[in-house]
């Protein structure tokens, strides 16, 4: 599938405004603007862009922890976002659910979710619906790599192979699960693999190359589309920060940290190849990066300017509550 110039310029500027809202959010919790910690993104954006770039607005994901990109690229509201990390009342869960709580069902967000491996199962019962309801939707369920040795993942991935369901498993393999190396917790080189087990096909994937990560969720997407269920994707990247904000990361090699950085930059590396291919010239980047930029920090502006909830009315929406005779 060639990607169109106008193609290649959505998934770079969705890019771009995932890492934005991710670097503006670092900003935020060093002012002492958010409160607990952020998991965050940055460095892995090009999966959350490839692989949501295509679904329709009917279609459904199941994020995680490190679930800001993905909410994005599913088209969430930044002005919502960051009130609710910031913890205001005009976010999405009136600041109460915080960063990794992040759902929009109207745009089939089923939501970020604090558990590894957590929203496995999740997807693989919307993506039942689906089928039961014989609706052509499909669900992409993110998940990192610590996630693959949960039990939950076997039961759900099982289920969706036995059921043939519209699921797409996507593992982000950032190489740690929080300071753990996947080499210290799986003798497989290519977690893809795994897959085998279950009965679904899987592949490995440039996770900082967006269209080759677009190239094999597409077909992922088609095939859960015509009933022939489940697909699991691989995609091998890195998180340039610790696994939160409070982690400074240095279980890791330096120069490892360097080569991610400097040499596998999703971003970087897809704005050269534009600009080697005369996609685009220099200032239509710089249009994009003051654009994204005035959008992100506009958003924050608004989180930082919300009111919080009356602490009064944090149990509304925790325990039932008859109605009046």
């Amino acid at each position: 599938m060639k990607a169109t110039k106008k193609e290649k310029i959505d998934l770079y500027t969705l890019m771009y405004r995932i890492r934005a809202f991710e670097e503006q959010s670092f900003i935020s919790f060093n002012k002492g603007l958010t409160h607990g910690v952020l998991h965050l993104y940055v460095g892995e954006e090009a999966i959350a862009a490839g692989c949501i770039y295509d679904l329709r607005r009917d279609d459904y994901i199941a994020s995680t922890h490190r679930g800001h990109g993905h909410v994005i690229a599913k088209g969430a509201d930044l002005n919502r976002m960051s009130a609710e990390i910031l913890g205001k009342k005009s976010g999405y869960c009136r600041g109460w659910g915080g960063t990794m709580h992040i759902a929009d069902m109207e745009i089939g967000i089923l939501g970020a979710n604090g558990v590894v491996g957590g929203g496995v199962p999740m997807a693989v019962g919307a993506a039942f619906g689906i089928k039961y309801k014989g609706n052509d939707q499909v669900v992409l369920s993110f998940f990192g790599d610590a996630a693959l040795n949960t039990g939950a993942f076997h039961e759900a991935a099982n289920l969706a192979a036995a059921w043939k369901v519209p699921v797409v498993f996507i593992c982000e393999n950032n190489l740690y699960g929080i300071s753990v190396s996947i080499k210290k917790a799986c003798a497989l080189d290519r977690l893809a693999d795994r897959s085998t087990g279950y009965g679904i096909p899987g592949v490995c994937v440039d996770g900082n190359d967006v269209l080759a990560v677009r190239e094999a969720a597409n077909e992922a997407v088609a095939r859960a589309r015509k009933g022939e269920g489940p697909s699991f994707i691989e995609c091998q990247t890195y998180r340039w920060m610790g696994h939160f904000t409070a982690d400074d990361g240095k279980y890791r090699p330096d120069e490892e940290v360097r080569y991610w950085k400097e040499e596998r930059d999703p971003i970087k590396n897809f704005a050269n190849k534009l600009l080697d291919k005369k996609t685009v010239l220099q200032e239509d980047l710089e249009v994009i990066h003051n654009e994204v930029k005035e959008e992100v920090e506009k958003a924050f502006k608004f989180a930082v300017e919300s009111e919080f909830d009356d602490p009064l009315d944090m149990m509304k929406g925790v325990y039932y509550e008859p109605a009046p005779n």
